[in-house]
């Protein structure tokens, strides 16, 4: 091969050779540039907020000891930290009540076992120690008003932070029911509640006012006792006894007014709360019994109240 030959052959084989070595090295170096952009790329993620499906309890009632049993998918509903039965009640609802009180009837040692509902989140504005006795209250008053003996009804409260309203804040059903058969021979439950009932006629709600002023601020012990108050009208048929009081600020003759109007105030109270207007007395004492001195800004507070009991 002659020396030009030669020449021109190695200066291919440079130009191949480069291009080799060209094409691995520089791109595998953009080729790692691509990759640490992937990696230090900022991944941004949407976060997709939970939506929980609405809850839809049905009205359902069984007795596993017969044959008895009602179902519709309507229910009591009430909005959110309210314990008041949202209207209108559907149409399904008193049909199957009017089968619940013809089966009462007819099982005198039956009850109806009412469950109210309450998350922890919502806003207890009753006067019961939480909403869900609130709302099995509320359940229990529109059965007594569709003649089903109170006297065969028993309520209670439990928290639920697994039921879920719909966008209008509103709770379908958070109220559940069973049939619980009485044992005649079994007095405890009875006796507890006498029992309940005369540490109230010893121990009577005390509401305490200013000068002038009639508003209510209850105490978890006194929220306690409106319930058991509720318990013992609806099953020993007592009723209440509010007696609105007042200091000797005044004419004694507007006390007793003032007296009045505190425990009709009271009252109201306690009918909103779900007892039965029927079932509450309102009268005044005005400045007439005093429990201590009214030369003492101490003793006229203590003067200014409403006692609440049953008689």
């Amino acid at each position: 091969m002659s020396k030009k030959a030669s020449y021109i052959l190695g200066i291919l084989l440079t130009i191949i050779l480069g291009t080799i070595l060209y094409y691995y090295l520089c791109c595998n170096c953009f080729g790692n540039v691509d990759n640490e952009y992937k990696e230090t790329e900022i991944k941004q993620e949407v976060v997709v907020p939970e939506v929980n499906e609405v809850t839809k309890n049905a009205f359902a009632i069984t007795d596993n000891e017969s044959n008895f049993k009602i179902r519709t998918n309507d229910n009591f509903n009430f909005k959110i930290s309210d314990f008041s039965i949202l209207n209108p009640i559907s149409e399904k609802v008193p049909s199957e009540t009017k089968l619940l009180k013809e089966f009462l009837l007819t099982n005198p040692l039956k009850t109806i076992d009412i469950t109210g509902y309450y998350k922890s989140d919502e806003l207890n504005n009753s006067a019961y120690p939480n909403l869900g006795l609130a709302r099995a209250n509320a359940v229990k008053n529109y059965f007594v008003s569709q003649d089903i003996s109170s006297k065969q009804i028993d309520t209670k409260g439990q928290l639920n932070d697994d039921i879920y309203p719909d966008d209008s804040s509103i709770l379908y059903g958070p109220v559940s029911f069973g049939i619980l058969t009485a044992d005649k021979s079994d007095t405890s439950a009875i006796d507890a509640l006498k029992s309940a009932c005369d540490s109230l006629r010893a121990n009577p709600i005390v509401l305490y006012f200013k000068t002038g002023e009639a508003s209510i601020n209850l105490s978890p012990q006194q929220r306690q006792k409106i319930a058991d108050i509720s318990h013992c009208v609806d099953k020993l048929d007592v009723k209440v006894q509010v007696v609105g009081h007042t200091d000797n600020t005044g004419v004694a003759s507007n006390n007793v007014i003032l007296g009045q109007q505190r425990a009709d105030f009271a009252k109201r109270y306690l009918i909103k709360n779900g007892i039965l207007e029927q079932n509450i007395q309102a009268t005044s004492k005005g400045q007439t019994e005093p429990i201590a001195a009214n030369n003492t800004e101490e003793g006229k507070t203590k003067n200014r109240r409403t006692v609440v009991t049953i008689n």
